[in-house]
C-alpha cells in the first residue's frame, strides 16, 4: 500500500528516551507522510505512561491505562503503522515490548477460533513499516544472529495480528555515525512512506 492522501498513518517512536535519534527519525517519517497528504498521528513511547509488565499473563486481564487505550485506538484507526525503534540486546527496548505485551492481547489483536492453531488476525487489512537503529552491522545481524529480532517482530508479532510488514530496514551503526551517515538515516526514514 502506498501512502497517499487517503491514508491514515500511525507513527510510533519506540525509543524510551524522549531525545533520541529514533524520535527524530519518527518525526521525519511523519512529516513525509503528511507531505503526501496522509492523516498522521504520532506517538512517543517515552511519553506513554503504563505498567509494561503483563503480570498475570493471559489468565487475568489487566485494565488498560489511558495511554494504552489511546495507543490501541490509534492502531485501530490507522491503515499503516510506522514503527521506529532501537535494537538493544538483539531486541526491542523493554518498554516497547511491554507495550506490545499489554495491548496485543487475545480478543484485542488476535482471536483463537476452531482448533486454535491459526488465530484470526484482528488488525487484518493494515500494513506496517519498520525502521530499526542498531550498532550491529546488517551483514552480522543476518550471518551471526540470523535476523532474530527482525523475524520475531515480523512473523510473531506484526504479521501475526494482521499488521502486514511491507518494509523493514535496519540502519547503523549509530555509535560514531558521521553527519553524512545521519543524512542517510534521515533518507531511510523518508523512504518509509514511499
Amino acid at each position: 500500500m502506498t501512502i497517499s492522501s487517503a491514508s491514515r498513518v500511525l507513527v510510533l517512536d519506540g525509543h524510551p528516551d524522549a531525545e533520541s535519534l529514533c524520535g527524530s527519525l519518527a518525526l521525519i517519517a511523519a512529516e513525509a507522510a503528511e507531505a503526501r497528504g496522509a492523516a498522521v498521528r504520532t506517538l512517543h513511547l517515552s511519553a506513554l505512561v503504563f505498567d509494561p509488565n503483563l503480570a498475570g499473563g493471559y489468565k487475568k486481564r489487566q485494565d488498560h491505562e489511558p495511554d494504552l487505550v489511546m495507543f490501541l485506538d490509534a492502531v485501530r484507526w490507522c491503515d499503516t503503522l510506522i514503527l521506529v525503534h532501537p535494537m538493544w540486546w538483539g531486541a526491542a527496548p523493554a518498554k516497547l515490548k511491554g507495550l506490545i505485551d499489554r495491548v496485543f492481547l487475545p480478543g484485542i489483536a488476535f482471536a483463537y477460533e476452531g482448533d486454535g492453531h491459526f488465530p484470526k488476525k484482528l488488525f487484518d487489512g493494515r500494513t506496517s513499516r519498520v525502521l530499526i537503529t542498531t550498532d550491529t552491522p546488517g551483514w552480522y545481524l543476518w550471518f551471526g544472529y540470523r535476523n532474530g529480532w527482525l523475524n520475531v517482530l515480523r512473523r510473531q508479532i506484526l504479521d501475526f495480528v494482521g499488521l502486514k510488514v511491507t518494509r523493514m530496514k535496519t540502519i547503523g551503526p549509530i555509535r560514531g555515525a558521521t553527519p553524512a551517515m545521519i543524512e542517510e538515516f534521515k533518507s531511510a526514514a523518508r523512504k518509509l512512506v514511499s
